[in-house]
């Protein structure tokens, strides 16, 4: 009984291991039929971007040094003015009483420094004739020069009093169109505060912060060509100029600021978009994107080795072109890859092109 029951075991042994053999045997003389293409190294002209804002040529936060009361606003947002209109008025008093003060000021300054002239005159004749000592002399002296001082300092105050004064009437400084209406009539203007906001109604820049790391690369300079998009028009590219560089990195966020001239000048201030900066070019792997499979979170490729067997490989990507797309790694070029798969085959598989 006993040698019948190790007959049978040995019988089921050699059984399972014949069927792993068999199955094993299979699985290498898999075939799977596919396209192959080869992995294509090329050389590749690469463009960064770097996202910025539109900004205008000039603009400006228009105030007054006039402390009063605001009379009346002229203008509102969106509104186009000419350079010397006038946008705000200021209760010009204030200014007015400043101005009449100062010019007070220089009335007795001036009478002050007659005197002083004349007694330095009297002294000055009485000390040639020996009738005054030589200190009486020079206090005249410099009685008459601080008189002379006083009335230069009022006519000063008397200047900058009447150009205050001026200000009462707030006046744009270019042309151009107003952004925002800071003030309304009886709020109080003070030096300052902004009372419009300006912008150039011509000329428009895309400012934007290029990383140190792309600014060497990059190779920039002013007088420069740069291709720009702006997220309103994804789908045209724009020609834009370099008129202004930065001379040193911000030391916060260690990046350049680069404006660009754009030569669509109707683009409103605020907008945003992207300058693309030419890099010096690098060598690419390129493969067909069909020849690309996800499995389970991984990015892989099929290729074909010598032997003409499947081999599966884990590759990183990088950007699309058409319908070919980028490796970053896993490639070195020059592999055959295997295209329209619906999925990884076998490893080992036999291939057969179509």
């Amino acid at each position: 009984m006993k040698k019948v029951l190790g007959a049978v075991l040995v019988l089921a042994f050699a059984v399972s291991c014949r069927g792993g053999k068999e199955q094993k045997e299979k699985g290498v003389t898999q075939t799977v039929r596919a396209r192959v293409a080869k992995a294509l190294r090329v050389e590749r002209a690469e463009r960064h971007a770097v996202f910025g804002t539109v900004e205008a040529e000039r603009q400006a936060a228009v105030s007054s040094r006039v402390m009063a009361t605001v009379v009346a606003v002229h203008v509102k947002a969106g509104d186009r003015v000419r350079k010397g209109q006038l946008l705000v008025e200021i209760d010009p008093e204030t200014a007015k009483g400043q101005e009449t003060q100062a010019r007070g000021a220089l009335a007795q300054a001036e009478a002050a420094l007659a005197l002083a002239e004349r007694n330095y005159q009297r002294f000055l004749a009485l000390y040639e004739q020996k009738a005054a000592s030589e200190l009486e002399l020079d206090m005249a002296r410099m009685q008459y020069e601080q008189a002379k001082g006083a009335v230069e300092q009022a006519r000063g105050a008397v200047s900058a009093a009447s150009s205050v004064a001026k200000e009462s009437r707030v006046v744009a400084p270019f042309d151009g169109l107003v952004v925002a209406k800071l003030v309304e009539a009886g709020d109080l203007a003070a030096p300052g505060r902004p009372l419009v906001m300006l912008a150039s109604a011509q000329g428009r820049r895309l400012v934007v912060a290029v990383p140190e790391s792309l600014f060497a690369r990059a190779g920039l300079r002013v007088g420069q060509t740069l291709p720009v998009v702006l997220d309103a028009q994804p789908d045209r590219e724009l020609s834009g100029r370099v008129v202004e560089l930065s001379p040193s990195a911000d030391p916060t966020t260690h990046s350049f600021t680069v404006k660009v001239a754009l030569s669509q000048p109707e683009v409103p201030a605020g907008a945003t978009g992207r300058v693309l900066l030419p890099l010096p070019a690098r060598q690419a792997v390129m493969v067909p994107q069909e020849a690309v499979l996800q499995v389970g979170g991984l990015t892989m490729v099929v290729l074909r080795d010598r032997e003409g067997k499947a081999r599966s490989q884990v590759v990183t990507l990088g950007v699309k072109e058409g319908e070919m797309v980028e490796l970053l790694s896993g490639l070195s070029g020059d592999e055959e890859v295997l295209v329209g798969l619906a999925q990884v085959p076998v490893d080992g598989a036999v291939v057969e092109e179509v």
